[in-house]
């Protein structure tokens, strides 16, 4: 289905109702996070709806509404606690998600101060609870949740119970002015990872439910009314931050993570402090990848202003200060809207839909498409187009489906029916679900014939011209097994083809040298040669011509291909149909572990900007010498003529409708000579 022809099954929700859904949507995921602890998704879904709504708000101001999440600065507090005013606001970091915006963060600091050179404090974020220790003449008196920012809930007699929470302050040189008055240690409550699959085994061999991540069991023990309970269970305090009365005894950040070590408070070992970008964002990607070693889960880092007097002149901008920020590692979830399902046909024959949606970011890598398997799975996601769904990466790598969100659905949003979709978009193919298989395949087409016709095609003149591989030894070839697939051809050894009755040492030897020699194929015929649906040589030249490489088309979006002059919408969801099966996936990144890289050579030459079709039999050249003639001096060889038609090449035997056509459209007619004139110029 076209995107256009889209339109009539998704009506797309007018603007002002999906800002209403998405708000509702927003404020129920906020009262079950932080009021009730009990989470219905995860905290990359939340934030990427909230993205949206913010986008959809930056571009309609006049939506904007008071009781927006977008405007909220806290959320209600659980009743059972007594309600604690901080003596300072416990603030949270806006986000950024790359160096461009660190820079960014950095040039609008450096305007407020101007002339003033200043260092970096940098930190692993705990994904935990928030909460503020005070001790009153170093003793603990008081720990209250950041609940709203302003306003608190009192949890001592639970905090008191978490071992490594000092009940006094340690006594050390330097740091003796701590131990009297109020001491404010601010940090993150958390579980370490080891404790929460520990906690989980134990309540899997009792019987009992486990807990789904180690952020909401910390939050929630710690608002647990039974202290016993919350003993039991073991949490940990980190904390990241020193509060006095007076500011000046506290003078870095740094200087508060040497305070926390002295006054015997846990914190993070891999706090560093750069005095330049570069070595700031050496330390992000370095975290990167080790962060998943830590003992507790992170979504990213904080990076600070470390002179204190510096960060607190430069204020606040709404609720976040403008001396820190919080670096986000790329989400492993995201959502989108599903645009169109299509399907795919594969090697075997097996047909697999595909979702089609907006371009998001999961991950760090932009997806535009996810294989929904089969219809069973279609059916137990009930998903439609139209619909809000729920992107993430199996193994950072496939992007899938994980859910619909409903409260989303277009009204008017249509059950996807597989097997009229199957005869709509193939009317020219039967398929059939064999017994006791999820997947429907094309009736009568078995997966070894399918292979055979497909490496043939590989194999062909107009793809790889690969000398000797023609139907009689693909044919051989797969019977015994030898090749699975496309790539397999670059695994056959000599030996291999000797033990076939086909093969004696010369002719062996002839293949194995013809395959070696295709190792660094033209990336056209490459293309051409994978057999995607709609993809004819002439075609496969013109995405050759625009995208360069294989990668860059498999990056491309629907509307990326639409720009290709040739390329409709039938021939663009194709494609993206095609690079969206896993199969197809897994076959790319096998020629590339084989060493079969396909080269991109522009073509120079003085065709072109100019098109030809040749009618009638030719003397000197077959047809498809001739249409590699032409398009190595960068024309375009076309089937038939149309209105960019430049010239119709007449043969022998020429066609009457095309030189009829040729007439219509005012199409230059030459001969034979004088395309061989053409040619040599």
């Amino acid at each position: 289905m076209s995107i256009c022809s889209t339109e009539r099954w998704l009506k797309v929700t007018p603007k002002k109702p999906r800002i209403d859904e998405i708000k509702d949507l927003l404020n129920r995921y906020s009262y079950e996070y932080y009021t009730l602890d009990k989470p219905s998704v995860s905290d990359a879904v939340y934030d990427s709806l909230m993205d949206e709504l913010k986008k959809i708000e930056s571009d309609h101001p006049e939506l904007i509404t008071i009781d927006s999440p977008t405007q909220r600065v806290g959320n209600k507090l659980l009743d059972g606690f007594q309600k604690v005013e901080h003596a300072r606001r416990m603030v949270s970091l806006s986000d950024v998600f790359d160096k461009s915006e660190v820079e960014a963060w950095i040039e609008r600091t450096d305007k407020l101060i101007p002339g003033q050179r200043h260092e970096f404090f940098t930190d692993i974020k705990m994904d935990g609870l928030a909460c503020a220790l005070i001790y009153v003449d170093g003793v603990l008196s008081q720990a209250v949740t950041r609940g709203d920012s302003f306003v608190g809930e009192d949890v001592t007699n639970n905090v008191r119970t978490i071992k490594n929470v000092p009940l006094r302050l340690r006594e050390a040189a330097g740091f003796e002015n701590f131990l009297h008055g109020r001491t404010e240690i601010r940090g993150e409550i958390v579980m370490l990872k080891r404790d929460f699959e520990e906690l989980n085994k134990r309540q899997k061999s009792l019987g009992l439910p486990t807990f789904a991540n180690p952020r909401n069991l910390a939050a929630g023990t710690i608002r647990q009314l039974d202290p016993a309970l919350v003993a039991a269970r073991p949490l940990h305090f980190r904390g990241y931050d020193v509060i006095r009365d007076d500011s000046s005894e506290v003078p870095t950040n740094s200087f508060a993570y040497e305070a926390l070590t002295a006054l015997g408070i846990s914190r993070n070992q891999q706090a560093s402090v750069f005095d330049n970008l570069s070595d700031v964002m050496k330390f992000v990607n370095e975290w990167s990848d080790k962060r998943h070693d830590l003992p507790f889960n992170t979504d990213g880092l904080v990076i600070k202003i470390n002179d204190r007097e510096i960060y607190d002149n430069l204020g606040m901008v709404g609720k976040n200060p403008r001396g820190a920020v919080a670096y986000k590692y790329a989400a492993e979830e995201a959502t989108t809207i599903v645009r169109d399902i299509v399907i795919s046909i594969g090697r075997t024959g097996a047909a697999t839909p595909v979702a089609v949606f907006d371009p998001v970011v999961v991950a760090g890598t932009t997806v535009q498409h996810a294989s929904l398997h089969n219809a069973d799975e279609i059916e137990r996601l009930d998903i439609r187009r139209g619909d809000t769904v729920v992107i993430f990466k199996a193994g950072d790598i496939i992007p899938q489906v994980e859910s619909v969100l409903k409260e989303l659905r277009p009204a008017d949003s249509e059950p996807i029916d597989y097997e009229a979709e199957l005869k709509r978009q193939y009317p020219e193919l039967e398929f059939v679900r064999p017994e006791g298989e999820a997947v429907y395949r094309v009736k009568g087409s078995s997966g070894p014939l399918i292979l055979k016709r497909a490496l043939a095609h590989f194999a062909s003149k107009g793809a790889l011209d690969i000398d000797t591989l023609g139907e009689k030894n693909v044919e051989v070839l797969i019977d015994n097994g030898l090749v699975g697939d496309l790539a397999d051809i670059f695994t056959l050894t000599k030996d291999d083809l000797l033990k076939l009755d086909r093969f004696a040492d010369i002719s062996a030897q002839k293949l194995i040298s013809a395959i070696a020699d295709k190792k660094s194929p033209e990336l056209e015929r490459f293309l051409y040669g994978l057999g995607i649906r709609h993809i004819g040589a002439q075609t496969a030249i013109d995405l050759t011509n625009h995208f360069e490489s294989m990668e860059n088309l498999a990056k491309a979006t629907i509307d990326d291909l639409r720009q290709v002059d040739g390329v409709g919408e039938i021939v663009a969801e194709s494609v993206v149909a095609w690079f969206a099966d896993e199969d197809n996936v897994k076959l790319l990144n096998k020629f590339t572990e084989l060493g079969v890289i396909p080269q991109f050579n522009k073509k120079s030459g003085g065709l072109g900007g100019k098109s030809f079709v040749v009618t009638g039999t030719l003397k000197s050249m077959g047809r498809d010498a001739a249409a590699d003639k032409i398009r190595n001096l960068g024309g375009v060889f076309q089937t038939a003529v149309s209105k960019d038609t430049t010239y119709l090449v007449a043969g022998g035997k020429v066609g009457a409708s095309k030189l009829k056509k040729a007439e219509q459209y005012g199409t230059k007619i030459i001969d034979e000579e004088e395309l061989l004139q053409i040619i040599k110029e």
